[in-house]
């Protein structure tokens, strides 16, 4: 799927470039084409410099949590709900485990983190599964609330921003959390439809009802304050969450007797091994995007949708957004490379760039996702695994579109 993406968006390049030639009469077209692809691959290493400290950073913060024992705890907190959403999974298999600890880093904001963690986790699924090629219940489950990409902290969403030169990266923190809860609540609410997961029993709603009523009277709250004090709002919580997060994996596991600096060094190895892997993906879908921009492939495409969105008498800010939106479900170095391009093309803090961070904060890969998490166990069978997560997906990218309006519109 990479690669007929990847050697598509070539092909469309150079499409587009003969065309411009050879009818329009533009001969700079592939001077422009080639000095784009050098620029995208100078960016990447760029990029790539921020990102080797992000991931360093976080998985070393993560590996005191897991030792101070905040990771099991979560688990044991969340057992009594794994229950019954997964009923097949035995209390206290390691699954809930690594389910928890692929939630934390999701909720990060560390996707390439957590994936080697969900693969665990659906490998310990795979061990309760009576059939070897069809997804069970509980990995379907795991596999779409995985897909609906719950963000509670997008710390790389942060990062690429500041690498662009915002000067105030986590100012899309309350959007990202409004559009993810969105995505969320669809995967859960079509996966419990499908399975016919009891969601009125009383444990799961002792679970729902305090979280939906706190983000019911949170948006309310939201609902009173102008524009301008709800991107005021977002940059403070934002790092008051992020660096209250800090302090709290550090005190808890210095009350716990871990050596906190000694843990935070080894994940940071491990944070390092994860990131260095990145660049080859990175400079690839970066200049594959740029090779797309400059050859004008992707403005004649987004000027049909906006012809179209015009038509429909809509407001049409959002649409230098969708190449994010539009490639995310397949592709998540494509759509890291899409929301970068658009930053900048358009401007960090432009009304198309901050959709393009939400929707990528709040959305997963799904098609990706699906291909690795299965494919490492077997799966040939997903069942309605494909329709739920593409059902979370779309509400994802809604949600992202509709809060930015709100927030920024």
């Amino acid at each position: 799927m990479l690669n007929g993406l990847w050697l598509g968006f070539f092909i469309v390049a150079a499409v587009s470039a003969l065309a411009q030639w050879l009818i329009g009469g533009n001969a700079g077209i592939f001077a422009a084409m080639v000095e784009s692809i050098f620029a995208m691959a100078k960016l990447s290493v760029e990029v790539m410099v921020l990102l080797f400290g992000t991931l360093t950073l976080w998985l070393g913060f993560l590996r005191i949590a897991e030792k101070a024992g905040i990771v099991e705890w979560l688990a044991k907190a969340l057992g009594p709900l794994f229950l019954r959403l997964m009923p097949e999974v035995p209390a206290g298999h390691p699954a809930i485990g690594l389910i928890t600890l692929n939630f934390a880093a999701n909720g990060l904001g560390l996707d390439n983190a957590a994936t080697p963690i969900g693969l665990k986790a659906m490998k310990a699924l795979q061990e309760l599964n009576p059939s070897a090629t069809i997804a069970s219940n509980a990995q379907i489950l795991f596999l779409v609330l995985n897909a609906s990409s719950l963000t509670l902290l997008p710390v790389t969403i942060f990062m690429y921003r500041a690498q662009q030169g915002a000067p105030d990266p986590t100012l899309v923190f309350l959007p990202i959390l409004l559009a993810t809860s969105c995505s969320t609540l669809v995967g859960l609410l079509s996966v419990a439809f499908m399975q016919r997961l009891r969601l009125w029993d009383p444990v799961v709603l002792a679970y729902l009802i305090p979280g939906a009523l706190a983000l019911g009277g949170f948006m309310a709250l939201l609902a009173t304050l102008s524009a301008t004090a709800l991107a005021g709002l977002s940059s403070i919580l934002g790092n008051l969450t992020l660096f209250g997060l800090i302090m709290l994996f550090l005190v808890v596991g210095a009350l716990r007797k871990v050596k906190v600096y000694e843990a935070f060094v080894e994940g940071a190895k491990e944070g390092f091994d994860v990131a260095k892997n990145l660049l080859p993906y990175l400079v690839a879908m970066l200049c594959a995007v740029g090779v797309l921009r400059a050859s004008g492939a992707l403005d004649f495409g987004l000027d049909g949708i906006r012809h179209l969105v015009e038509w429909a008498g809509w407001d049409t800010r959002f649409v230098d957004a969708l190449p994010t939106a539009m490639v995310k479900p397949f592709s998540g170095s494509a759509a890291r490379a899409m929301l970068i391009e658009t930053m900048k093309t358009s401007g960090v803090d432009s009304f198309p760039a901050l959709v393009a961070a939400t929707v990528q904060g709040s959305t997963e890969t799904t098609f990706y996702v699906l291909a690795v998490y299965f494919g490492a166990v077997g799966i040939q069978r997903a069942r309605h695994a494909v329709g739920c997560a593409l059902l979370a997906e779309l509400a994802g990218v809604l949600g992202a579109i509709g809060v930015c309006y709100w927030f920024f519109g």
